[in-house]
Formats: structure tokens, sequence, C-alpha cells
């Protein structure tokens, strides 16, 4: 059934045509991406979609009654407003529909009214939208309906306007960079509720795991050409390696960029395997992989970067905290040559407040900091770029420099570094006002790497980027011989750029966790699965009481070898009474007291999960 169709649309501001005579269409249960360079038109083709711009010349056809919704990429939100007012004053069918039976029960003597009023209830199941819009803020992680939306954070704010889009039940649901300020986990929960529910969707996004799993259609916009391929991210990597062979030699580069980008997607393990492992084992295994993923670099730009000494990084014993939110507590660590490591956790543990910390940006409560003297850090931050009035793209960068020095004498220039960032030398004598905000992004990023620092610091890069500058950037970091601290959202970008990861689990806790963020997942996921599951042992009996054999005697006594045992058995009662109540939320006409309670008890069995788990983790090292 087909929902839209796009004939011959056309866009240009002035001079710059973004693009002209495009067509597609889009038909029920398609989840199509859209992929194209920033300042082509992305976000101008959304506009279009969501009826809140039209093209220039061409047409767009919605079949009748098409319900549309829209998740804007910086959504515009009434600051005064609380959470549930937010969804109540929405422009949502189901709401006019409850007005009009109000309205209609006031009126009793208008019979036909009142059963039509009444019928329309019936059909839009509109006697539970309270519990139905509770049910997804509880999903989404917004259980404070009281909360105002000025004092909401980034990801809230991005998750207030999901819960918008979806509690409409559109026909079609338009997104624009959906994973955008949502921290790990609601990303991988967006992408399994997007993957098995039958909804219709076209987005823009740069998440590559998020493509891969969820999009069944891409839609590449390339040079004012739309190619389509029908399949996902995969499909799409060798669709495009194949267009680019039968294309000039001019495009040899990035066939290369592309074959590249396909290999690396089919070495990379399955997501959320439920293949149990030894987690003990395990760190060693995911260490081997992780150094071996960076030998098979192949370097392309050898930076000569100023040199480091032996001392880099020091942090003894440092604590911070804001008003009864504690981040760090006697954290300590000491960074060597060439760390490349990952920053993970939810919105809020903070991650950002501990990058401030290391840059002199912020001071801790406590502790202590030592810079080594050749340590010159790199920065890039959420901030971005400052705007000067008139001035060019190629002035930003001479601001700081000339030229990045490489190996053996060599140099890499202004003009060529932007060049290497996809500024063509007729974009960098445009005006940087005139930018897109992806094209701002390259240019801050940019700015930061003239600037030929030892140690970069990088805090969410990837936002706004569009798929090809990502390969650029993954690249020029591949080929960095600094240390590198990255703080991102981008799975796909922390699993191809760092060795090892600090897990900011909240209240202090901090996990070193040495591999990407996949090999991360997998053993999070084994430890629950190892945990849960009765080991089949295959080999010859062993003897009785070999728990006090020479070698375990020393490492476990009898009743921590009973409290072993008995955890396994406690943990899996946990698991089974988390998935009975999780399935109580599924239940329609489950009330917002009822929600309150469950929400409670749920808390309280996830925590005991984790304090056993942690507890089993420490005994099972114990009986290595």
């Amino acid at each position: 059934m087909n929902l839209t169709t796009v004939e011959n649309i056309a866009k240009a501001y002035g001079e710059l045509v973004l693009f002209q005579n495009i067509s597609f269409g889009i038909n029920k249960d398609q989840k199509i991406a859209l992929i194209a360079k920033n300042g082509t038109g992305k976000t101008s083709i959304l506009n279009i979609l969501s009826k809140q711009d039209v093209p220039d010349t061409g047409q767009v056809n919605y079949r009748k009654s098409i319900r549309i919704s829209y998740l804007e990429q910086e959504p515009d939100l009434n600051p005064q407003l609380t959470v549930e007012q937010t969804i109540l004053a929405s422009d949502n069918e189901v709401l006019k529909i409850i007005s009009d039976y109000e309205r209609a029960l006031a009126n009793s003597d208008d019979q036909d009214a009142y059963q039509q009023a009444f019928e329309a209830m019936e059909r839009y199941n509109a006697w539970d939208f309270e519990t139905q819009y509770k049910q997804i803020l509880f999903k989404l992680r917004l259980e404070n309906l009281d909360a105002k939306v000025g004092l909401l954070s980034g990801g809230q704010k991005k998750r207030l306007a999901l819960a918008n889009a979806l509690i409409n039940k559109p026909d079609l649901l338009i997104l624009d960079e959906p994973t955008n300020h949502l921290d790990l986990e609601m990303i991988e929960w967006l992408e399994n509720y997007f993957a098995k529910e039958n909804m219709t969707l076209f987005m823009v996004t740069h998440d590559r795991y998020f493509l891969e799993r969820v999009c069944n259609e891409i839609l590449e916009l390339d040079n004012g050409k739309l190619y389509a391929y029908k399949g996902n991210y995969s499909y799409y990597l060798e669709k495009k390696e194949a267009r680019l062979e039968q294309e000039s030699v001019e495009q040899h580069k990035s066939q290369r960029l592309y074959k590249k980008e396909l290999d690396w997607m089919r070495k990379q393990p399955k997501a959320r395997t439920t293949k149990s492992k030894s987690r003990i084992d395990d760190f060693h295994t995911i260490k081997e992989k992780t150094h071996q993923r960076r030998k098979e670099h192949e370097i392309q730009l050898e930076i000569n970067m100023e040199r480091m000494g032996s001392k880099i990084l020091e942090l003894h014993k440092v604590s911070k905290s804001y008003t009864e939110k504690p981040i760090l507590d006697k954290f300590d660590y000491t960074f060597t040559k060439g760390e490349r490591v990952g920053i993970i956790g939810k919105n809020g543990t903070g991650k950002s407040t501990f990058l401030n910390i290391i840059t002199g940006t912020d001071t801790p409560d406590s502790g202590k900091i030592v810079v080594g003297d050749t340590i010159k850090f790199g920065y890039y931050t959420q901030t971005g770029i400052t705007i000067k009035e008139g001035q060019k793209v190629i002035d930003v960068i001479r601001e700081f420099g000339d030229h990045i020095p490489l190996k053996k004498g060599r140099q890499i220039s202004a003009q060529q570094l932007l060049e290497r960032f996809l500024f063509d030398r007729k974009k960098q004598y445009d005006f940087v006002e005139k930018l897109s905000g992806g094209e701002r992004k390259r240019l801050y990023l940019c700015t930061v790497l003239i600037q030929n620092p030892n140690f970069l610091i990088l805090d969410e890069p990837t936002n706004d980027l569009d798929i090809v500058t990502l390969n650029v950037l993954e690249n020029f970091l591949l080929d960095f011989p600094g240390c590198l601290v990255v703080v991102s959202h981008d799975r796909y970008f922390m699993d191809k750029i760092v060795d090892h990861l600090f897990v900011f689990k909240g209240n202090t806790v901090i996990e070193d966790f040495p591999g990407n963020y996949s090999d991360y997942r997998t053993y999070e996921n084994s430890k629950i699965t190892e945990a849960t599951q009765e080991k089949v042992d295959t080999s010859e009996p062993k003897p009785k009481n070999t728990w006090k054999d020479e070698d375990s005697k020393a490492k476990i006594s009898y009743l921590e070898q009973k409290e072993y045992k008995k955890l396994e058995k406690e943990i899996q009662k946990l698991e089974h009474k988390k998935i009975e109540l999780e399935q109580k939320f599924m239940d329609p006409s489950l009330g917002g007291e009822k929600i309150d309670v469950l929400s409670v008890e749920l808390q309280k069995v996830t925590d005991a999960i984790d304090e056993k788990t942690e507890r089993w983790f420490e005994l099972s090292a114990m009986l290595e």
C-alpha cells in the first residue's frame, strides 16, 4: 500500500541548488533511511515530507487521511509546560476525539452527536489514552510527569518528543537523527522497538548499527542523483562498492573507502548474542581481539605530533560531586602512551564532567591531577564553533595555523586538511554562517586537529556528521599516534576507534573494560546467561569434594562454595521475577498508580540482581 509519492521535487536557496528532479515512493511498513553528505538537503527533504516546507517545483502526494509524525533533530517544546502537559497539549487526534466526547456528554439532548462521539472513542480505543501515554513515557524513562520541560536535559527532551510522536500512532513516522542526545541503553531500546514494530519509517541517521538493524531500504542522494538500495546498511555498502567500480577512475579513493567499511561490517559480532562464555577467560580474548583490530589498520597519514614524555596524565584520588549527585570518588588512573579510551554510560553519570576535569576547565573537589610537561590537549566539546560574521571557512583554519607536520619532513596544509574533511576549494571560500549544522561540526573538528595536539579529547564528535565524514574522521583517528579519549553514543564509531572503555555506571562507579563496545555488550549479556545457566559437565566424573584439592583449598571455603551455588539459583529466580514484572507493563488496562507500584518493585528486583551477580562474579574469580 502506497502512503506517499514524491514526484520531481527540487529545492534551492538563491544560487545554492540542494537537489532537483528527486522522485521516490514510501509504502506501508517500509523502513527507509536517507543517506547524503551534510549540506545536500537531507533535512529539507524531511521538512517537505512532513509538510513543514514546500518544494520549489514538483509535488508530494499523500494517501487520504494519512497521519504523519515528525521527530525533529532539535524538538521545539514549550519550556513552561510539564511532561504530562506537553502530551496533552499536542496535536493528537485521540485528544480531539476525547474533547468531542466530553462536549457530547455536556449536551445530552443531541443523541446523534453523542452516538458519533461514543463510536469514535471505541474506534480509536480512546478510553485508555491516559494509560497508553503513561506506559510509553515509562518505557522512555520519563517517570516524573510533573517535571518542567525547561529543566529537562537534551536527551530527555528528545525522548519526550519521541513519546509524542509514538502516542500519535502515525501511518508514517519521519525521524531526523533520532539517536542524537540519547544514551546507549535508550538507543538500543529504540532500535529493538523499531525493528520489531510494524511501522513505516523515513529517517535520516548517521548511526550505522541503527541502519543495519532497523532499515530495509536505503536511499542515497549523491551528486544530485538518488539511488535506491533494497536492503540494510551492509547491502548498501556492497552495492555502493559495485556501483563505484563501474564509474570513473577518479572515484578510486571513495571506492576503497566503502570496501573497507564493508569489510569492517562483516567482521563485527552479531548484536546481543546469547551465547554463553566464561566471563573470566573472555577478558583475555577480548583484549587480544582489540589489539589485533588495531594492527590490521593500514596507516594513510603519518602525523608527526609533538613528542610525548614519559609522564602523560595522572589522576590521584580525584573526587567530584554536585548537590546530591556524586560523580567521582577517589578515582585513580595513569594514562600511558597511545591509549585509546572510550567513555560510555547513561546520561547524567558525569562523562562530560570527567573530560572537563582532566582538561582543567573544571576543578575536582579533592585529589590531584598531574599533566605531563609535553602534553598538548585538543578538546572537541559539544558547544561547537563560534561563528564570526563575514568569516570564510579557510580563514577559520588559518587562525590556528597553515600546516600540520607529517613524518619525514612532509606536511599537510590547511587547505589539504579541509579537503580531507570534504571541503573542496570552492567551499573553503564560503561564509561560515552559510554552512549546515553538520558542516560546522566538520569545520570545528578541523580547528581542533590543525593545532597538532598529542592528546585528543572528543565529546560526542559524531553528532550531526554524515557517514562519509565519519569514515574520514575514523581513518584520521586510526592514524593518530597520540592518546585519545572519546565520549560517544555512536557504537560503530567506538567499536572502530577505542581499545578499552571507562564504563560510567553512576554513583561514582567506573569500570575499566578491556575491549570495545560490542565486546562489552557481549560480555555483559554472557554474565547474566552464565549466572542463570546450569553447567553441564560432559567430562569424566570428578572425585567428591574437589573443593578440598590443593589448588582450590586456599581460594574458596566450603561456606563460600555453598553461597556460590545458592547465588546461581537466586539470580535465576530474580530473572524470572523481572520478566513477569516487565510483562505486566504490557497490560493496556494498567492505571497510573499501579504503574508506579510496579516501577518501584521492578527497580528493587533489578538492584538485587546486580548485587547478587556482582558477588557471584567475585566468587567465580576465586574458583578459577
